[in-house]
């Protein structure tokens, strides 16, 4: 206490110790990567936020945070995988110039190889003379023209995991095991079905598209083989002619072969046009959803021989109730029921039912804290968008609950 005044003196160094935070789009700005980097980043362990905000998951970074985020952009940016990034940041002087070095001698090898292959090229292009005395421009020789794209290796495996939770095995409609590629000139477009989801998700190109325009079915298994290869490389090339399809290495020390399927896949398009208006939206915790629909969902059936439940959802004002159901049985206590802060747009209030099977993928192949279910009646498909990833959606076809009483 103050001999003087008799007052207590005001700690005035109070908050002067406090680590400035800055939103991720703040931060973003000021090290040059994009939110959608910052939250790739962080959630691969790579670059962890300093604060998440634990009702609302928004991420905040500080500014002791800013080197670390300039060195990962920069090694990113010289085409070293995540992997030796993480060798680089976190590891010892000694691992991290093995790495480097190793990384620099590859990148003038691809380079002495680009030179090579450009020169190639230009003593192809009409007009000039090949090695052997031959001009031309390789047409006429029969071939059909090959089409390559090349993707992030890490983006191209995430959306073939993605799409693959609505890739069917129904024996009677084998096209339903496959999944639909379409390249143009500038996207490449990943497509499955097993007729109770659609998934879709958009990849934009590396660099700009060469060849004609495709749309070709591969089978799942194959691909999602290639696709965890694609994981481990930073880039990968994909080509799709007449009668191949591969997956390589952009610096061609590897390769994947994916298998081609002839078919005629479900018009989605068609589908997805005629999806009626949007009445409600819906955006929640995508894992504490995801819990809450596994956890009611893993209920055996009744004794009595009623059905397994299938998952009820009670859009409140701001919140959400998940809660079993059991078509056949109404006498009794109520079903336990888990409530989520929720924010939803619409009106009225909706109850709407789901094949926990069905759904639980849906909510797990999304990434980012939050998921929106957009949603027109009980009866209709619910388009599932990741929050953080406007390029992939889901459909997910809902349960009649007409003859459920209410919760």
């Amino acid at each position: 206490m103050d001999s003087t005044t008799g007052s207590t003196p005001v700690d005035i160094s109070i908050g002067l110790f406090q680590p400035e935070l800055l939103s991720i789009s703040a931060f973003a700005r000021r090290v040059g990567l994009a939110p959608s980097a910052l939250r790739f980043y962080d959630d691969c362990g790579v670059l962890v936020p300093a604060q998440v905000d634990a009702t609302t998951g928004y991420r905040s970074y500080s500014l002791d945070q800013e080197m670390r985020a300039r060195v990962l952009r920069s090694l990113r940016e010289a085409g070293l995988p995540l992997a030796e990034v993480m060798v680089v940041l976190d590891g010892d002087s000694d691992s991290a110039r093995t790495v480097l070095e190793r990384h620099r001698s590859s990148v003038r090898e691809k380079s002495r190889t680009a030179d090579a292959t450009i020169a190639a090229v230009l003593r192809s292009l009409p007009g000039q003379e090949s090695a052997d005395g031959a001009t031309g421009d390789g047409s006429g020789d029969g071939a059909e023209p090959v089409t390559r794209v090349r993707l992030g290796g890490a983006e191209l495996a995430g959306a073939v995991r993605q799409v693959g939770t609505a890739v069917g095995d129904d024996p009677d409609h084998p096209v339903l095991g496959r999944v639909l590629v379409e390249i143009d000139d500038s996207e490449v477009r990943l497509v499955a079905t097993d007729r109770y989801r659609l998934s879709t998700r958009v990849l934009k190109p590396v660099v700009a598209v060469e060849g004609p325009e495709r749309q070709v079915l591969l089978d799942a298994g194959p691909l999602a083989e290639a696709g965890a290869w694609a994981a481990r490389c930073a880039a990968v090339t994909v080509e799709i002619g007449a009668d191949v399809a591969r997956i390589s290495d952009a610096d061609g020390s590897g390769s994947r072969e994916l298998s081609l399927w002839e078919g005629e896949f479900p018009a989605y398009r068609d589908m997805l046009a005629e999806l009626p208006e949007t009445l409600h939206r819906l955006i929640v915790d995508r894992t504490a959803l995801l819990a809450a629909v596994t956890a009611h969902g893993e209920t055996d059936g009744a004794a009595d021989g009623t059905e397994a439940p299938v998952i009820a959802l009670r859009l409140g004002e701001d919140d959400v109730h998940i809660s079993p159901v059991r078509p056949g049985a109404q006498d009794g206590p109520p079903p336990a029921s888990t409530t989520l802060r929720a924010l939803r747009i619409g009106e009225p209030p909706l109850r709407i039912g789901f094949d926990p099977a069905v759904l639980a993928p849906a909510l797990d192949a999304s990434v980012g804290p939050d998921v929106l279910l957009e949603i027109s009646e009980a009866t209709r498909p619910v388009v599932v968008r990741s929050a953080d990833q406007g390029s992939f959606t889901t459909l997910v076809m809902p349960v009649a609950l007409t003859a459920v009483a209410e919760d």
